[in-house]
């Protein structure tokens, strides 16, 4: 029989040194110190580990290769007590890096990738296993969304998609506008939703984004969040905190949404626990640098 999870989480690792307490960022020629810094697993760990603390039943679909730093995410992943039934490991390096500079306000990155894998771990796991919902960590589309798209269907799992993409992507792109329309929820930020709607207004642009997707969910920073549905807006404030590190703040927010949705609450208790948790995981440094449960959003509120 198929092991089943409440979601499947596809995307890869990577392994984040993050700089806190720099006067400014690099120039060239010049040295900057920092005073606080961390080693982490980040990109899709993030998102899977957030949701694993938050008590949801996670299968987490990545590739891993055979260097230091897939080592060291697995390790992570093994004291976590993450399920690993959804993972392929290849017998080459598969580094994936990525150099924080971080603000509290804000971020700068310097990243490297070795080659992926040419068919994803989730393309050869996915029909091994089955969960109520698919959560992709980032903007996907093109011939892969189409073939998992294709799986996810036939399973009838309800698609979640974040927003993030490193290529300027805009509605006016077919195959963008293809799969906004394909999910059921997408969890752009405000910066995401400017670009991909052309609109500064958040809430035009949230509207824009409503009329091809079931529920848009807008993420706003200390500004909290928005969400649209059947052409309805409603918002709920970001919590009172000082920030030290927003590295997978956005990423956290999914966690605490989804983990309220799964559940079955109501929109604005979704966006309230989606604002806590994406907010407490900005007090230590990485998206995951302190470990938030249930309970701790449960006497926030």
């Amino acid at each position: 029989m198929p092991k089943k999870y409440d979601i499947i989480v596809t995307g890869n690792y990577s392994v984040d040194l993050i700089f806190t307490g720099l006067p400014g960022l690099p120039e060239i020629g010049k040295e900057v110190v920092g005073t606080g810094f961390e080693m982490i697993p980040g990109e899709s760990y993030t998102s899977a580990i957030a949701m694993h603390r938050l008590g949801v039943k996670v299968g987490w679909a990545a590739d891993f290769g055979d260097d230091d730093f897939s080592r060291f995410a697995l390790e992570k992943v093994e004291a976590e007590g993450l399920d690993d039934g959804l993972f392929v490991y290849h017998k080459r390096p598969l580094r994936r890096i990525s150099i924080a500079a971080s603000f509290p306000g804000d971020r700068a990155f310097i990243t490297y990738y070795d080659p992926d894998p040419p068919i994803p771990a989730v393309l050869k796991m996915l029909p091994l296993t089955s969960a109520r919902f698919f959560y992709l960590p980032g903007f996907y589309y093109g011939s892969l969304f189409d073939a998992g798209l294709a799986l996810v269907r036939a399973k009838r799992m309800k698609l979640v998609m974040d927003g993030n993409s490193a290529e300027n992507i805009t509605l006016e792109m077919a195959p963008i506008r293809k799969s906004i329309q394909n999910v059921d929820i997408f969890l752009p930020n405000a910066r995401e939703a400017r670009q991909l709607t052309g609109e500064q207004d958040i809430q035009r642009g949230l509207l824009k984004l409503g009329e091809m997707c079931p529920l848009v969910v807008v993420k706003d920073g200390p500004r909290g969040a928005y969400a649209c549905v059947g052409g309805e807006i409603i918002h709920s404030p970001g919590i009172a905190i000082t920030p030290t590190d927003t590295t997978g703040a956005g990423d956290a927010f999914n966690a605490g949404f989804i983990r309220a949705w799964i559940d079955e609450l109501p929109l604005e208790q979704c966006l309230r626990w989606g604002n806590v948790v994406g907010g407490l995981s900005t007090l230590e440094r990485g998206g995951t640098g302190k470990v938030i449960t249930c309970k701790d959003v449960e006497n926030w509120l």
